[in-house]
């Protein structure tokens, strides 16, 4: 145990160095942590509402040319979108939290009331992964000395996941509300100050250079293709203001 390692120590070595030790003396390298859920709430917060919000402005421009009327629906769009948005991700990171929760207490339970068959079932994983037979009971039998490493290595084996890394509910909805208003409020902007087709143009340039601005983010993060990931962000934006735009125009039309 001390010489090898588990399979799964060795894989927590590898994919998250950068928040556990567990008497690891090394870091192979580093990685983002992509469990928590705060990040990519706040990166999807902000797309959505960019684009949620930019192309309902230009759709109900196209429909009526007054300024109250936009502020209006571009504010209400923020404000539901924001608390729609943060009320879904609480929910459903809570849900998959209570859940993970529920499934651990019964490993925990098994893991107090039955030590041997637990011993006997990790050992059929590690075998199963290529370790020899004696080899595999041994280090299960290492595993099941510290009864915390064992639930730890039993949830991470059996149910793929870790016990610390549930995520915030509430840190994750709050970053969803604040980026969510935050992309939602830009392409907003311009009709505190202006109207007309001077305010649409320039909320589908901030629109346009802030969903290129979000793809770029996502690309540095994600490190893929800048102009690829820019482009499809643009390229969705694009596709939403200009589908409300039409519609926007037809309604105009017949109301």
């Amino acid at each position: 145990m001390t010489d090898q390692g588990t399979p799964a120590d060795r894989s927590e070595g590898h994919t998250h160095s950068h928040s556990h030790g567990h008497g690891h003396g090394f870091m192979v390298h580093r990685h983002r942590d992509v469990t928590g859920g705060t990040a990519r709430a706040a990166v999807f917060g902000i797309s959505d509402g960019l684009v949620s919000n930019v192309a309902l402005i230009l759709g109900v421009a196209a429909a009526t040319a007054t300024r109250e009327s936009v502020l209006v629906a571009g504010v209400a769009g923020l404000l539901a979108g924001a608390a729609s948005m943060a009320a879904g991700e609480y929910v459903s990171m809570k849900a998959q939290a209570e859940l993970v929760e529920r499934e651990l207490e019964i490993e925990r339970r098994s893991l107090e009331k039955d030590p041997e068959m637990e011993t006997r079932e990790l050992a059929a994983i590690y075998r199963q992964r290529g370790i020899a037979s004696a080899h595999a009971t041994q280090m299960a039998e290492a595993v099941m000395e510290d009864p915390e490493i064992a639930l730890e290595v039993h949830a991470r084996e059996e149910l793929g996941v870790d016990p610390s890394e549930t995520g915030n509910p509430t840190a994750a909805a709050l970053s969803s509300f604040v980026a969510f208003a935050i992309g939602a409020l830009i392409p907003l902007m311009p009709w505190f100050f202006a109207e007309g087709n001077g305010a649409v143009v320039a909320s589908a340039i901030l629109g346009f250079l802030a969903a290129s601005t979000v793809g770029g983010v996502l690309a540095r993060f994600t490190e893929r293709s800048m102009v690829r990931t820019a482009g499809r962000q643009v390229g969705w934006a694009v596709a939403a203001c200009g589908a409300t735009w039409v519609i926007g125009t037809w309604l105009g039309g017949v109301v």
